[in-house]
């Protein structure tokens, strides 16, 4: 067992504050599972994946913080101002946000180069599919690659931007590390929970296609185990980062996939606004 997952069961065991929520684990089945991200044609359904619900503890983890990392747990989280004014506003995100992750990431991991290759905003209130590009918040368990598709979708945003000598870039070790924020009011409804990775078996994870009208990429559902380790840190606000590991190239103990979902604060207010976030993905690679 390592030195941090040690700290963590500590903290657990010495009764670290927690909720408990329903959280939503795909079930077991034989063929693979198939998402469509737009309505698909008549006659066939949106998913072939059911899903079932685990009432589980979610730990607070805002005061070991400082023993939580990226590399062990998959995930991190720091205090960061940011100097964006409208996260609504395409042109601001993309000027003003995206360089200030950026740094924020290499600071973060020690690594040499960032690309931040696309950004989801969810607001369930403004989500309008078809008309608008906001999302609701996922609630169901899940990572957005898989060990296969972490390559091909690095592959794909480097060749989009003419970058030379793909191959041997992707022969360093590079990782998608998805940078999660509140916009507007700190979070209440719908907070985002994360998974410690070493509490993850590796036969957790199930890979399944997300169709798109012009792609197919690959993202992993969770089935469930009694080992996992939830996590979140309640009450985020606009100068708050949450990292999110989704795929590392390393294979030698790093942490390479760290589920997550939404889920239903029991302790929220009826009447809590409706959650407004931004998520960055983005590829991150560390010294040759």
């Amino acid at each position: 067992m390592s030195l941090n997952n040690q700290v963590l069961d500590r903290a657990i065991s010495q009764e670290l504050p927690y909720v408990e929520s329903n959280l939503s684990y795909l079930i077991p089945m034989a063929e693979k599972p198939v998402n469509y991200t737009y309505e698909p044609p008549t006659g066939i359904p949106r998913t072939n994946a059911t899903y079932q619900t685990h009432k589980l503890p979610i730990y607070n983890a805002r005061s070991i913080s400082e023993n939580i990392s990226l590399d062990k747990e998959g995930f991190a989280f720091t205090g960061h101002k940011t100097n964006v004014r409208n996260f609504y506003d395409e042109d601001e995100v993309r000027r003003v946000y995206y360089p200030e992750a950026g740094q924020l990431l290499k600071e973060l991991t020690g690594g040499t180069k960032v690309v931040i290759f696309d950004h989801t905003l969810r607001n369930a209130g403004q989500s309008k599919p078809g008309e608008n590009n906001i999302k609701e918040p996922a609630l169901r368990v899940h990572n957005d690659f898989t060990a296969k598709s972490g390559y091909t979708r690095a592959h794909l945003e480097i060749a989009a931007r003419g970058i030379d000598d793909i191959d041997a870039l992707l022969k360093q070790r590079f990782a998608i590390i998805n940078v999660w924020r509140a916009i507007a009011t700190p979070i209440q409804e719908s907070p985002l929970a994360v998974c410690d990775a070493q509490s993850i078996a590796i036969t957790d994870l199930v890979a399944g296609d997300l169709v798109y009208r012009d792609r197919v990429g690959e993202t992993y559902g969770v089935t469930y185990n009694s080992k996992h380790k939830w996590f979140y840190f309640p009450q985020m606000h606009r100068d708050e980062a949450l990292f999110i590991k989704c795929f590392d190239s390393a294979e030698d103990g790093h942490a390479r996939f760290a589920a997550h979902t939404a889920f239903e604060d029991p302790s929220s207010p009826v009447n809590a606004p409706p959650r407004e976030s931004i998520e960055l993905r983005t590829l991150v690679f560390y010294p040759a």
